[in-house]
């Protein structure tokens, strides 16, 4: 009898010890789970601009790299006003303008300067630095409370499988 006792307890243990594994495996992350508890995502990035880079807010090709932030939700509106950019070395940008994306929408973040408009779906940082690394970069996309909405790290490397410069995430 005291073998299927044993017996019994290791099966029970054992039991135990996978169900809590697999309720770990199941449990999300919380950064993984704040990407999921927002309907902006970062849709994808052009890092390296096109041509040569110059900052030169006349000449130059800032204006080329951008971000492209969309709304996935099926039904929301979000407005971008009070949502923050940063990258992995801590320049950010703050859409301080309302500027509602419908479901299913996007808008380009681009460098430079220009006007912005809501029907060619872009803002401009009035910024003529670059903001992302050609090489690597982390991209963070903050609600306006201050809750992180997504985040992605890319290298050229490792994300880029064409060269192009632009790395789709969503």
């Amino acid at each position: 009898m005291r073998t299927r006792t044993r017996t019994r307890t290791r099966t029970a243990a054992l039991a135990t010890a996978l169900a809590a594994g697999m309720l770990a495996a199941l449990t999300v992350s919380p950064a993984q789970a704040s990407e999921y508890s927002s309907a902006l995502k970062v849709r994808g990035v052009q890092y390296d601009a096109p041509g040569r880079d110059s900052n030169s807010c006349r000449t130059g090709n800032t204006r080329d790299e951008y971000l492209t932030v969309k709304n996935y939700s099926r039904t929301a509106t979000v407005n971008l006003r009070g949502y923050v950019v940063k990258d992995a070395t801590g320049n950010r940008f703050t859409f301080t303008a309302n500027h509602y994306l419908q479901p299913g929408d996007y808008v380009r973040l681009r460098g430079g300067d220009g006007t912005d408009s809501d029907s060619a779906n872009v803002v401009y940082r009035d910024n003529c630095n670059f903001m992302w690394n050609n090489d690597r970069d982390t991209i963070y996309l903050y609600k306006p409370g201050g809750s992180r909405a997504d985040i992605h790290s890319y290298t050229r490397n490792g994300n880029d499988r064409d060269g192009n410069g632009y790395i789709t995430f969503h």
